[in-house]
């Protein structure tokens, strides 16, 4: 993958942003404009990705009225999983995965599945990436990284905000993502302000609210196809639909942000053909995807073609 040097994202990052966008963002409510980001995620030259693969690994069983309030109370799927974004040469992964122990805490005592090929393909797909980004600072989407016996080497080409890593250092979800401070020097610590340039064709978005340190990531194909990775703003796309945010006691959200959020997404899926909003959790919607070639249900693996461009 081309010019992934941090220097000049950074930089980019900087000069992306008028000072009156600033200001707007660091008062008031949650906003953002598909048009900026767009711009900002053609910063960085080169080719861009193929296609988005996905891989679930596991999977929580709650009643949809926990992931939509006032939803009715029917059986629901939230998949665990791990997104890949594929150039022609190599491929970034968005969110990690997690072990079975770190599985084991969503499963607040219930025993729920957990495939551990498959985490063991996320795995190693997360050690073949060439860069690694997270949605935010939970476990199922961040152990891979922080949780893991690969740490040190995975550290280096791993971007956290500076405000995920104040989360994982003071006040982790678990005890088990716990970074300490010389861990946290290891990881490629960045902080900006609305979108950030990462690779061609992809940028991150600041979007508070689930966590303090959530984000989405937009990705842009060369086929014109586009995808926003809105990780955990809602776990099931009834969410963004119906404007209505969940409904879990033992989740704490900033509901204000999250509901700015959840309104700018529903006005995207009503005048943006061209994208595709994919929910992290939401099993459905992954399915109806896969149905539509929209994404691969697979991952690619480094040593699956060695001659370049896995396939």
């Amino acid at each position: 993958m081309p010019h992934l040097n941090p220097v000049p994202l950074l930089l980019a990052a900087l000069l992306s942003l008028a000072p009156t966008e600033a200001l707007a963002q660091a008062g008031g409510s949650w906003t953002a404009d598909i048009a900026d980001i767009r711009r900002v995620a053609a910063l960085i030259p080169g080719p861009r990705p193929l296609r988005l693969n996905y891989r679930r690994f596991a999977e929580s069983r709650r009643t949809k009225n926990f992931s939509v309030k006032d939803a009715p109370p029917l059986p629901s799927v939230q998949a665990r999983t791990a997104f890949q974004v594929v150039y022609a040469d190599s491929y970034l992964m968005v969110d990690a995965g997690m072990d079975a122990a770190v599985h084991r805490f969503f499963g607040r005592g219930v025993d729920e599945p957990y495939d551990a090929a498959a985490a063991t393909e996320v795995e190693r797909a997360v050690g073949g990436a060439r860069l690694i980004l997270v949605t935010h600072e939970h476990g199922d989407h961040i152990a891979g990284v922080v949780h893991s016996p690969e740490a040190d080497t995975l550290a280096p080409k791993t971007i956290l905000t500076r405000t995920q890593v104040g989360a994982l250092r003071t006040k982790p979800q678990m005890p088990e993502i716990q970074l300490t401070p010389d861990q946290a020097r290891r990881y490629i610590v960045v902080d900006y302000e609305r979108y950030l340039p990462v690779a061609p064709g992809v940028a991150l978005v600041k979007a508070a609210g689930h966590t303090p340190g959530s984000q989405m990531v937009y990705v842009a194909l060369a086929s014109g196809r586009e995808y926003l990775l809105i990780g955990d703003a809602t776990w099931h796309m009834d969410g963004v639909r119906l404007m209505r945010g969940k409904d879990a006691p033992w989740v704490t959200e900033d509901e204000a942000a999250v509901l700015d959020q959840l309104r700018w997404l529903n006005q995207l899926g009503r005048t943006e053909p061209r994208l595709v909003i994919l929910a992290s959790h939401d099993e459905e919607q992954h399915a109806d995807l896969v149905r539509d070639e929209l994404l691969v249900p697979r991952l690619e693996l480094p040593d699956s073609n060695p001659s370049g461009g896995q396939r």
